[in-house]
């Protein structure tokens, strides 16, 4: 009994934490897939605390558990929405949830007539959480270097590190036949300790005050209503952000001058070096002082207008796209083509026939603009 307190001890804080999260996110009336995204986290959350915790009614497991294998896939898009600025939900995510669902009824309602079928399908289910958990441990490591948020780099890991142990305890577990990870079970109290911690991760991630003092430049950024840099050495030296105009401006001459955003396979690392500086000052000079969140974000910004003013060059008619692409510092055309579209709205090649079509003088105008420097 003492050991089934503890369990529901931490069950309660977690839910409560989760509830309150789920409040503010409402209170803040955010309607984006993040904030959906995140709001479904926490619901499940709540959810599967309640329902795995000792002394929850054994009837009600045919229609808890497969919601609770379900979840998998909510935590695997929320770290999609969470750690990837460019993830965008689509239908097929939602089918994916509800197929979910429909295989775990299949398999609660075919056990007591075909136990041995359905403990085969079971162990599918399993394999599927599994695989997601695999997905969002893949995805916290492969964008992990161009994050450029410092709370969000510190989070990232330790959040996903758990959740991802503890959905895989228990396939694994459901896998194998291992009763430890049953509902109910003491070794159900690290699964309740697991919900705690990771609540209060996610806590300190949503709710703790914004590192950097949001006015109009960088409130714009953040909209979506500004797709450059602005101009942050005034606010820099006002004391808004505590970030260093002369490595601003460092940075500036590199990327307008130098054109070090030509550089294949650019990483941050090796920026910071050439800029002599450690790389988390880089990083904080980027995001906190620029407004960028990601590394790749901030080098295409630079990337896309070296593709547009060769375009838009007339004596570069001939030159092919991916040419065009690669020159620019893109590795390959596939990320360029989507880059591209989400900055201008089109494709490179109806950018380029629409600026071929426009008047001598409207293009020689627009490509001798000088390019504006940060600060």
């Amino acid at each position: 009994m003492g050991l089934a307190a503890i369990d529901l001890g931490f069950r309660g804080a977690a839910s409560g934490v989760f509830l309150l999260i789920t409040l503010v996110t409402l209170q803040r009336r955010v309607t984006n897939q993040n904030a959906l995204l995140g709001i479904a986290m926490c619901a499940g959350g709540m959810f599967y605390a309640i329902v795995t915790a000792p002394f929850f009614p054994k009837a009600s497991w045919w229609w808890t558990m497969p919601i609770v294998s379900s979840l998998a896939a909510v935590f695997w898009l929320w770290a999609r929405a969470a750690f990837d600025d460019d993830f965008v939900l689509r239908r097929w995510h939602g089918a994916l949830w509800l197929a979910i669902v429909a295989w775990g009824f299949a398999v609660s309602l075919s056990w007591p007539q075909w136990p041995a079928l359905a403990k085969s399908g079971g162990k599918v289910l399993s394999l599927v959480v599994l695989g997601l958990a695999l997905a969002a441990a893949l995805q916290t490591v492969k964008t992990w270097r161009v994050d450029l948020v410092m709370r969000r780099r510190r989070l990232r890991l330790a959040v996903l590190a758990i959740n991802v142990v503890t959905i895989g305890l228990v396939a694994v577990a459901a896998f194998a036949d291992i009763a430890v990870a049953a509902p109910g079970a003491s070794g159900s109290l690290p699964t309740a300790l697991s919900l705690f911690v990771v609540s209060m991760l996610v806590a300190l991630g949503v709710l703790s005050p914004p590192a950097v003092t949001v006015n109009d430049a960088t409130a714009a950024i953040a909209s979506g209503e500004a797709g450059r840099p602005v101009p942050v050495a005034d606010r820099a030296a006002a004391g808004k952000v505590a970030v260093d105009p002369v490595l601003l401006r460092r940075l500036d001459h590199l990327m307008t001058v130098e054109r070090t955003y030509r550089q294949e396979g650019l990483a941050i690392g090796a920026l910071a070096a050439r800029l002599d500086v450690p790389e988390h000052r880089l990083r904080q000079a980027i995001n906190e002082g620029l407004g960028y969140r990601n590394f790749n974000a901030f080098l295409n910004r630079y990337r896309i207008e070296d593709a547009k003013l060769a375009l838009s060059d007339v004596t570069q008619r001939e030159v092919p796209v991916l040419t065009i692409a690669m020159d620019a510092g893109f590795q390959s055309i596939g990320p360029f083509n989507r880059a591209f579209k989400a900055e201008t709205g089109v494709t490179p090649t109806e950018f380029r026939r629409e600026a071929l079509s426009r008047p001598e003088t409207d293009r020689d105008i627009e490509i001798s603009q000088p390019r504006r420097e940060i600060g």
